[in-house]
């Protein structure tokens, strides 16, 4: 699955995702260790203790990526290196977390891709009664996302899209990114992007039709760079 990805990025696919009508499920994270991860989501709700860890890797298949539900916990660090470790040694591809992890400079030499809210020493606390659906849901940010989902993460954080939907949005995708490149070379060859997408035109437009957006004005054109 990374090299479907391989060539696009998570802003690719959320444009992709506004284009196709499906959900925009994105959330900030940012790269501990490796820079771009894709797979099918393997999730865990952490309540205080790693052996919901060991579980969800009991029934991991190779590139899955483990996405753990912390609640966007700031008061401890749910992930280590020997949960990174087990990770790596279960197949899983990365890990995606919803909270904090700790042993960056481990977490590195591992070398998994592991995406984070930032980095904490102290380890949980507590522990807490696991719920039924621990190893079925995971919450990240305002979006709950199951197996039957696909998350991809890089340098500008991660998307999740539903699997049965990630053919058709990589191929909108790559759409996109092929279109915005071409308008990219453009602009360096001279040809402004005012002028690449008529925006005289589109000023003289709305002028006589107020209620004219931007993205209209595109979608005509065939030149859409914001969706």
């Amino acid at each position: 699955m990374l090299e479907r990805f391989d060539g696009l990025t998570t802003a690719h696919l959320a444009d992709a995702c506004v284009r196709a009508g499906v959900p925009v499920r994105t959330v900030s994270l940012t790269a501990v260790s490796g820079h771009r991860v894709a797979g099918r989501v393997l999730p865990a709700q952490h309540v205080g203790s790693v052996d919901v860890f060991l579980e969800a890797f009991e029934s991991a298949t190779a590139g899955d990526v483990l996405v753990v539900d912390n609640g966007g916990r700031r008061d401890e660090a749910c992930v280590g290196d020997l949960a990174a470790l087990e990770a790596a040694a279960a197949g899983v591809a990365g890990i995606v977390i919803w909270g904090l992890h700790r042993d960056t400079a481990d977490i590195k030499a591992i070398g998994l891709p592991v995406f984070s809210l930032g980095a904490l020493p102290t380890g949980p606390l507590r522990l807490d009664p696991q719920p039924d659906d621990a190893l079925s849901t995971a919450t990240i940010g305002e979006w709950t996302v199951t197996r039957d989902d696909v998350v991809l993460a890089d340098e500008d954080g991660v998307v999740f899209v539903p699997a049965d939907r990630l053919d058709e949005l990589l191929g909108l995708a790559q759409s996109i990114r092929d279109t915005e490149r071409r308008q990219a070379d453009e602009i360096r060859a001279g040809r402004t992007l005012r002028e690449q997408v008529s925006f005289a035109l589109y000023l003289e437009r709305r002028a006589a039709d107020p209620t004219l957006t931007f993205r209209q004005h595109l979608r005509a054109m065939r030149a859409a760079i914001e969706e």
